[in-house]
């Protein structure tokens, strides 16, 4: 059966495995990366009238001092990202599927001016429109030991790219004359530009989720 290679950080790793056995797929895992917190200094409050997360790591290890937000309108992007919040005790959470840029505009339509953005030590640029977000911090994403990925790679074998930090990684550790024989699906077009060139194959859902990337997955191991 042709291999899945999830290449994502736990605990996402495993979930995407699991959906993937469901679908009748055969995932392996290899992540390239691992998610750790990092200390952060909680700002009042009474600063914002809104509360943005654009990933579920943010909600996984933000910690004791998420509680202090609880009150605020809460924004996710992605269902993924909304459970999260939900599981952290966040309710009545709005999402949105696409990317930070399209929640900041719903954020402004629903007459919030102040927004937290918690999140990683690196994320994709949100265009603010008239909003004034401050971006907080509370995890890092570092780099594992790719050991075991190249057994992985026999021909055909489809990657999953959740990130363009991934594609970008993927791409300096797989080399053209192998990449001829592998397809990748990526969570977003620019995750998918960061792997480069020469893949058999490459396409990204219509909105950025695990469950489309898996529903392209089959259509290609069918």
């Amino acid at each position: 059966m042709t291999p899945v290679i999830i290449l994502r950080p736990e605990p996402g790793a495993s979930e995407s495995a699991a959906r993937a056995r469901r679908l009748g797929l055969a995932p392996r895992l290899c992540s390239l990366f691992e998610a750790r917190p990092i200390a952060w200094e909680a700002p009042p409050r009474e600063d914002f009238d809104a509360l943005l997360m654009t990933s579920a790591q943010a909600a996984r290890l933000g910690g004791a001092q998420l509680a202090r937000y609880h009150g605020l309108p809460a924004y996710a992007v992605g269902s993924a990202t909304a459970r999260a919040m939900a599981e952290e005790g966040f309710q009545n959470i709005v999402h949105g599927d696409l990317d930070g840029s399209a929640i900041a505009a719903r954020i402004t339509a629903d007459g919030r001016h102040r927004l937290l953005h918690l999140g990683g030590t690196t994320v994709a640029p949100i265009a603010p429109g008239p909003l004034n977000i401050q971006r907080v911090p509370v995890y890092t994403i570092g780099e594992k030991p790719e050991a075991g990925l190249h057994a992985l790679l026999e021909p055909d074998a489809v990657l999953l790219v959740h990130s363009p930090r991934a594609g970008s990684r993927l791409a300096a550790l797989v080399d053209p004359l192998q990449r001829r024989d592998l397809h990748i699906i990526a969570i977003s077009p620019a995750a998918l530009e960061a792997c480069g060139q020469g893949w058999a194959s490459g396409e990204a859902p219509g909105q950025p989720d695990d469950e489309r990337m898996l529903a392209l997955a089959v259509r290609l191991c069918e």
